[in-house]
């Protein structure tokens, strides 16, 4: 087990900023995330602060990594599965079975919701098309679903599924997620199918899916999870409701309402920008900085 006094979930521009200034504070501080999920990874940027022309974004992430592991920050390159909170104090573990307590936490993992981008996808979102099977599970009591995804984050809404859903099929092209989390969603009864979805069907609701392999499935509802964790998820974890955008409200410190739990960068919504995520990671750092601080000179 891996204890720290803050912990940040997401390795891109604002987690990594949070964790400059926490770690010059000299506050223990640990991001959990993969940079190479970043959404700026693979952009070429040209309108920020103190670059001139165009700037790859990983550049960008490696120098701020280096930068922030100089000043004592350390780095966990795996995805958060779960987060809970008890009597003060979180703990997160990842998809590699790694447990990090903390006594606050930094959400600076995005909104990305990628896409199938298939036939039907867009226009039955809503009417049994999701992207996130925690908010939505409610819908799908005694129902037929399937979970879209390769990643680990598709086996543990398969598994959670399974708790509402008569039926659970899991779409996978090519399974990547865990194997911890595989073989428990596959004792739970998921049932597995190798292929990719070609497109969802239904009038004014979903009422079946075409898959590569040749066949139609019928099923009530299709969840698509194509990633880690979504922010929305790990906010609602630990008692944080986002809005209906799956974006989280936050006050002018970045603190979210519930003690301990702050949030910077895309999750907190437009505008979707570098120098947008970094001013704020740094004025979450600042803050939950200042938290762990005022538990240091309570005790």
């Amino acid at each position: 087990m891996l204890q720290t006094d803050i912990a940040i979930i997401g390795a891109g521009p604002s987690g990594i900023q949070a964790s400059i200034h926490i770690a010059r504070r000299m506050i223990d501080t640990t991001v959990i995330g993969k940079p190479s999920a970043s959404a700026i990874q693979n952009a070429n940027i040209e309108n920020y602060f103190g670059f001139f022309g165009e700037v790859k974004g990983g550049d960008i992430l490696n120098a701020s990594i280096r930068q922030a592991t100089s000043f004592g920050a350390k780095f966990v390159n795996s995805n958060v599965i779960s987060c809970k909170h008890n009597q003060g104090i979180f703990k997160l573990a990842t998809e590699d079975d790694i447990i990090i307590e903390s006594k606050a936490i930094i959400i600076a993992a995005g909104i990305s919701r990628k896409k199938l981008d298939v036939p039907g996808e867009k226009r039955l979102f809503g009417k049994g098309v999701s992207y996130c099977a925690s908010c939505d599970c409610n819908f799908y009591k005694g129902k037929t679903v399937a979970i879209v995804g390769d990643d680990t984050e598709s086996s543990i809404s398969a598994e959670l599924m399974t708790h509402y859903a008569r039926k659970v099929y899991w779409i996978a092209n090519d399974v990547k997620a865990s194997q911890t989390t595989v073989d428990k969603a596959v004792s739970s009864g998921v049932v597995i199918i190798n292929g990719k979805v070609e497109s969802i069907e239904g009038d004014k609701k979903v009422s079946f899916i075409n898959i590569s392999n040749g066949s139609a499935i019928p099923v009530d509802g299709v969840f698509i999870e194509l990633g880690a964790k979504s922010a929305a998820n790990i906010a609602m974890d630990v008692g944080v409701m986002p809005k209906i955008d799956d974006t989280i409200a936050v006050d002018q410190n970045c603190f979210t309402g519930v003690k301990g739990v702050f949030a910077c960068g895309d999750v907190t919504g437009r505008p979707w920008q570098v120098a947008k995520a970094v001013g704020q990671g740094a004025i979450a750092g600042i803050a939950a900085s200042d938290f762990i601080k005022s538990i240091h000179s309570s005790n």
